[in-house]
């Protein structure tokens, strides 16, 4: 094979300590250890403090905040148009691509992935998700029932597509983001029981901040993540490919909750070393030194172009990337590596990290190497340094914020669109079912004056079949609704609720520890309105209900748009 496969395994909410091969007894994970026995560990490998900038980094090379992506929901997640992705590099240099598991980087095509470069998508492209066994998700933009555990299936359908391209002598690029560790903290019986009870003997900076129940759920999480890392390995060696496989492993931000993570200050949603330190481990048997620890900086924003420089793929034509080529240090070439500078964001504040020190959001200097708690500001010690790292992050302060974001939902880009309750904006006694946005439906529509709307810009002018996936309870039943487009055009369409559907919430049975701030889900169904014309351009998209015969009009999932032909 004149090009070597590539294969990214990016784990969700894992910390750095989250490993055995990083010093953590309470868990074994040796799949994930023997990345770096038979490869490279990165010793300091840096991404964001949340999971979708971390995304648009390794997809563009570039810091997220270029891409446009400046959150994690309603809308802040997406990665800009005009951004080139990983994906479409290695897709134009004839690999095959295709991506397992949580996206996170745009929903609506074309922010979809396979809009954005993949041949191939199953998973789901929120946030976070409320169900991990039998999950309502996608493929390929259709929506679909899994089947088991979903990390698992993932698993399985990577290394189906993994074995397809092999057998068609065609490179893959295969990118299997990882919902887990990320709550809700589900996982099956087999990797749970060994933590039930089990004592955990290192535990965080802090020990008052554990909840350890939690913490014995999240490790059981990560054996998880252990045991289909070894599942991938073996098919790479059942299919004879592991030398001519590049493996990657790595996690998208520091752990979800107080646990340990070697004395670092700061967890997920944290610019300090802990809640963006992470995992970095690379494999490729015969290239990379076995049991390499590389001890310069490294990020993210590096693994374009170092995939691209060690595959010998072009990445001309895109705009300037922030990462390197991580190939020398990787190949142990005798070059020059000057210092730099790495920069992490979070909520308008802004850390920087050279080889030695960090510079906090507060302006405060750490030295990294001596101090790994950050406990002791040095700023006066080393003020040269000071003032480097403060005028980095001025510098790039003023190129990338304040954030404006006014980007509306595309609609009309493929042949049905998906509005979720995530994307919308509800008034009146309409809320959410849960405070976090992502997996989240509208609820409590009480009163005729509700309404939830969507803002939105047509790409295909035309007719449109419209549907609510909605819930309502049999005494419930009547209501009218009407979905109205306030555009180039005005249209609308209504419908009444005649079928009850009231199915159970899903999700606390699985669940090991109680979830915060997080959904339970439910089956909804499509309640069919009819058609809508929609013009192409920018307009606002509002469900309202014109009575209310019952106690609540439905709940709702999501609106879909279907262009007809």
């Amino acid at each position: 094979m004149s090009k070597p496969n590539i294969l990214v395994i990016l784990t969700d909410d894992q910390g750095w300590g989250d490993l055995s091969v990083h010093g953590n007894a309470n868990l074994n994970t040796p799949n994930v250890d023997s990345l770096a026995r038979d490869g490279a560990l990165f010793d300091r490998f840096y991404v964001c403090p949340v999971c979708a900038p971390t995304r648009a980094e390794f997809l563009t090379g570039r810091y997220h905040l270029r891409g446009g992506v400046h959150g994690v929901s309603t809308g802040a997640e997406r990665l800009n148009l005009d951004e080139q992705t990983i994906a479409e590099v290695f897709q134009a240099a004839g690999y095959a691509t295709g991506a397992y598991g949580k996206w996170h980087n745009g929903t609506q095509h074309p922010y979809h992935p396979n809009a954005r470069g993949f041949d191939e998508f199953f998973g789901f492209c929120s946030g976070h998700w409320g169900q991990y066994f039998d999950a309502e998700l996608e493929h390929n933009g259709e929506l679909t029932r899994g089947k088991g555990y979903l990390p698992d299936e993932c698993t399985d359908r990577a290394m189906a597509f993994m074995a397809e391209n092999v057998a068609q002598d065609r490179p893959f690029f295969c990118y299997i983001p990882y919902n887990i560790p990320h709550t809700p903290f589900q996982v099956p019986d087999r990797f749970y029981d060994p933590f039930r009870d089990k004592p955990i003997t290192m535990c965080a900076t802090r020990p008052e901040q554990e909840d350890l129940d939690r913490t014995r759920a999240a490790l059981a999480l990560c054996e998880n993540i252990d045991w289909n890392v070894g599942r991938l390995l073996g098919k790479l060696d059942d299919l004879g490919i592991a030398e001519d496989t590049i493996v990657f492993y790595f996690g998208d931000n520091g752990p979800n909750g107080a646990r340990w993570n070697g004395g670092m200050k700061g967890t997920k949603g944290s610019a300090d070393e802990g809640g963006v330190r992470v995992a970095g481990l690379m494999r490729w048997q015969g290239q990379i030194e076995a049991g390499a620890v590389i001890g310069e900086i490294a990020g993210a924003i590096d693994l374009l172009p170092t995939f691209a420089d060690l595959a010998g793929v072009d990445v001309e034509g895109g705009k300037p990337l922030d990462g390197r080529s991580l190939k020398p240090l990787l190949l142990g070439e005798n070059i020059a590596w000057p210092d730099r500078i790495i920069l992490s964001h979070q909520r308008a504040q802004l850390s920087a990290r050279n080889q030695r020190f960090r510079l906090d959001v507060a302006g405060k200097l750490y030295d990294m190497v001596a101090d790994g708690g950050q406990t002791t500001d040095v700023s006066q010690d080393h003020p040269d340094i000071h003032a480097e790292l403060s005028d980095a992050v001025a510098k790039f302060r003023a190129e990338v914020l304040p954030v404006t974001d006014d980007r509306p939902f595309a609609v009309g880009h493929w042949k049905s669109t998906r509005l979720p309750a995530r994307d919308g904006v509800h008034f009146g006694s309409i809320t959410r079912s849960a405070g976090a946005p992502n997996c989240s439906y509208f609820t409590h529509w009480t009163e005729g004056g509700d309404r939830m709307t969507w803002e939105i810009e047509v790409g295909t002018e035309g007719d449109y079949d419209a549907a609510i996936y909605y819930t309502c309870p049999e005494e419930d039943v009547g209501a009218t609704v009407e979905l109205a487009f306030q555009g180039a055009n005005t249209a609308a369409v209504q419908g009444r609720v005649f079928d009850a559907h009231d199915p159970p919430l899903v999700g606390a049975d699985d669940d090991r520890c109680p979830r915060k701030g997080e959904s339970y889900v439910k089956d909804f169904v499509p309640l069919t309105l009819g058609t809508i014309r929609l013009t192409a351009g920018r307009g606002t998209l509002t469900l309202r209900a014109l009575d209310v015969p019952g106690s609540q009009v439905m709940d709702v999932r999501r609106v879909v748009l279907t262009l007809k032909e």
